[in-house]
């Protein structure tokens, strides 16, 4: 990104234009002119004419321009405020909610994990209270060390779910800020670097994923933080900038490390035209520097992912097959990338919003929407003969092209150009993305959208120019900009997503009470995440749970669930025999069909080996030797589990989970509405 230079688009650029740390210029002296507001209204600015509020509000600000500090910690709350409200009602479940979904109850156990690992002066990256009794690896799991860390006080007084709703609010508001000081930098209007700041920080795509991947929109805060501070290596190259550049990429891994790759390309795409095009020492020095600080900052964080790879024998590898199926459900189609995001349904204009992925839901919402998109392009051309906006542009379009995935979709038809096939899956040769997963260390990228938030930089970055541009030549039309921008600012959350409360005192009031640390099972079972998965999908609420009583979980969430862990877990009959009967059970016999003759069903049970065992009801049968649940009913206990919580009841738990945990040992203790718990007659 160059300096600022003297195109201005017919423009003089403030004599401090290109820097962060700027006085405010002087206000613009008014006159009193016809149609102002009588002295009367003088202490009520509002009713003053819109100039003379203009011209007050230019002189507070002023007030202002001799203390940094100050105004920058205005336009921070403002920042934070607008945050809060395009993300409304989000704010309200600071009392005591939660989106309910499986990420946000995981974000909430590893706040209240990391809060743990630290007082007792333990290492957070490995937990035995998940996937207990085996445990897991965290290396690769988006535990968020460094917010975690620095959340602890917070986690400590007012619990985990306090933490994860607090830095839910603050997020947009910290994404604005961070662009906006990164626009700063290129833009010679305040004005217009704020627009960039908001166009990033409100866009539907990040708050999207603030409501529901907050390791994401976290992780998305590093982009212009790297892009600023690779822009001042530049322009100073030295140790205080290399430092701080390091020390930027080093805290992106320690948040999210999918972003911080994101971060990285930043980086390099700054710095290395800078190092190649007059290659001396004075520039290489201080990018090594960065480098050293960065990995040094960053080493525990990869030393874990390392090890945890050495650990697992390959049991950390997806295989090909599955990451060449997931390549093609994650890309974004034309024209949704550009259209309406779906925020303008909340004003009554959803006819307006196309859907913007190909007829199924993805993990974020990848769109540019169409005011940014108009905007970005304006400009681009407003500021085109300055060759860092054309490079900005580039990137954009690489980006937007990148973030398509491995086919082309167009509406709700799919095209294959130049088709080839790659582990055994159909792609398009021609899509970037088919070869830029090719990459070596990255074809865990799994989600090409992801690469939208990496375009979303430059394309706020041009609008901005937009808006500085605007402000110069058509005043006026910045009112229908920022109505149009509030338009597709935001996220309000989805009727999918419901909302879960933030404690279960009543299902856990025993539990809590029971201090031996006994291993908790809930039911459905399973380990879920990434790939692969194993069991069935489990209630979020048992996690949230989990960080109030403290117990061990059987269950796990976790970015990667290791292969070893898996193979542990299934090892121990009481495990196996209880992902059967989940899984393989459920099945009714055919002697328990009624509308099977009783001949009939006696032919069908010879020939299925589905014999109704004697004495056993029809519905209660479990085709399980008394052996194995002897067995099984030993391992329990030889592992320790103490409690077992049935978050839901139908056919298949009634009829086959719940006789399975009696016969294992368990004993009904106690009922809160429709989840059950029980306790291990050895508890």
């Amino acid at each position: 990104m160059e300096r600022a230079d003297h195109d201005r688009s017919a423009q003089a650029a403030p004599a401090t234009a290109g820097t962060l740390d700027v006085q405010a210029q002087a206000p613009e002296t008014t006159t009193a002119g016809p149609g102002e507001a009588p002295a009367g209204a003088a202490g009520l600015p509002w009713l003053a004419s819109p100039r003379r509020w203009w011209s007050r509000l230019n002189e507070r600000w002023a007030g202002l321009a001799g203390q940094p500090v100050k105004r920058e910690a205005v336009r921070l709350a403002g920042f934070v405020a607008a945050g809060i409200a395009v993300t409304w009602p989000l704010a309200t479940y600071l009392i005591g909610y939660l989106p309910s979904s499986r990420d946000t109850a995981s974000y909430v156990w590893g706040f209240w994990w990391m809060a743990r690992q630290v007082t007792h002066l333990s290492n957070p990256w490995f937990t035995n209270h998940m996937a207990a009794p085996v445990g897991v690896q965290l290396g690769f799991h988006t535990l968020m060390p460094l917010p975690g860390l620095l959340f602890t006080p917070i986690t400590l007084v007012f619990g985990p779910s306090a933490s994860y709703n607090l830095m839910v609010l603050l997020v947009p508001g910290l994404l604005c800020y961070a662009m906006y000081r990164a626009a700063r930098l290129w833009l010679p209007s305040a004005a217009g670097a704020a627009a960039a700041g908001a166009f990033f920080g409100l866009s539907a795509m990040l708050t999207q994923q603030d409501w529901y991947h907050l390791n994401i929109a976290a992780g998305a805060m590093f982009l212009p933080m790297a892009l600023e501070a690779s822009v001042r290596l530049r322009r100073t190259p030295g140790r205080r900038q290399a430092i701080i550049l390091g020390l930027v990429v080093g805290a992106a891994v320690l948040t999210d490390q999918e972003s911080a790759v994101l971060a990285a390309i930043v980086t390099g795409l700054t710095l290395l035209p800078w190092l190649i095009r007059r290659p001396s020492w004075t520039r290489l020095w201080p990018a090594a520097l960065a480098v050293m600080v960065a990995t040094a900052i960053a080493s525990l964080q990869l030393l874990v992912m390392a090890q945890e790879v050495v650990l697992a024998h390959g049991g950390l590898a997806i295989p090909p097959h599955l990451l060449a199926v997931s390549y093609k459900q994650y890309g974004i189609g034309l024209p949704g990338m550009f259209s309406p995001t779906p925020r303008v349904a909340d004003f009554g204009l959803g006819f307006l919003a196309s859907p913007f992925l190909h007829g199924r839901d993805n993990e974020g919402m990848p769109m540019f929407g169409t005011v940014l998109t108009v905007l970005a392009l304006l400009g681009l051309a407003a500021a085109w003969r300055r060759r860092s906006a054309r490079l900005l542009g580039a990137l954009w379009a690489g980006c937007a092209a990148l973030a398509l995935g491995t086919s082309l979709w167009i509406g709700k038809h799919q095209y294959f150009p130049l088709s080839q096939s790659w582990q055994q899956v159909r792609v398009s040769g021609l899509m970037p993305y088919t070869w830029f997963i090719r990459l070596p260390g990255l074809s865990s990228f799994r989600e090409a959208d992801r690469l939208a938030i990496l375009g979303l930089v430059p394309a706020a970055l041009l609008a901005g120019a937009a808006v500085n541009w605007i402000r110069y030549h058509a005043r006026p039309l910045l009112v229908v900009v920022l109505a149009l921008g509030l338009l597709e600012a935001g996220y309000s959350g989805t009727a999918k997503v419901g909302v879960m409360p933030a404690s279960y005192p009543g299902v856990d009031k025993q539990i809590a009470a029971d201090h031996s640390q006994s291993i908790v099972v809930d039911l459905p079972f399973g380990m879920r995440g990434g790939i692969p998965v194993y069991g069935a999908p489990f209630f979020p609420k048992a996690l949230v749970m989990a960080t109030a009583d403290g117990h061990p979980r059987a269950i796990a969430y976790t970015s990667r669930v290791p292969q070893s862990a898996i193979s542990a877990i299934a090892a121990h009959p009481f495990f196996a025999d209880l992902i059967y009967i989940q899984h393989e059970v459920p099945q009714v016999c055919p002697w328990a069909l009624p509308s099977v003759s009783p001949t009939s069903r006696g032919h069908q049970a010879e020939a299925t080996g589905c014999a109704q065992p004697p004495g056993v009801t029809p519905l209660n049968a479990i085709k399980l030797s008394p052996a194995q649940l002897a067995s099984a009913r030993l391992d329990a206990q030889r592992l320790h589990i103490g409690w077992a919580v049935v978050w839901k009841r139908n056919i298949s738990v009634d009829g086959f989970v719940l006789p399975y945990l009696k016969q294992t040992g368990f004993k009904y203790a106690y009922r809160d509405g429709n989840v059950l718990v029980y306790r291990h007659h050895s508890g």
